[in-house]
């Protein structure tokens, strides 16, 4: 449970922020919205593999 102490006289709107921001830290919607489909295990292997290739090619870049 997420818990935004609110100090007195504090905007409003402040609080929502800080709340919002706290909120996306837990990652709960990116984890909603990945568990909405369903990827085959096939498929995980080959975008991490794209990944990776990808990762080193800008790893290469920067030598």
């Amino acid at each position: 449970m997420i818990v935004v102490p609110v100090k007195e006289g504090e905007n409003i709107e402040r609080a929502l922020k800080k709340f919002k921001r706290k909120f996306e830290k837990t990652g709960v919607v990116k984890e909603l919205r990945r568990r909405q489909q369903f990827d085959k295990p096939s498929v995980l292997k080959r975008l991490a593999k794209e990944h990776a290739v990808y990762v080193q090619q800008l790893r290469r870049v920067e030598e």
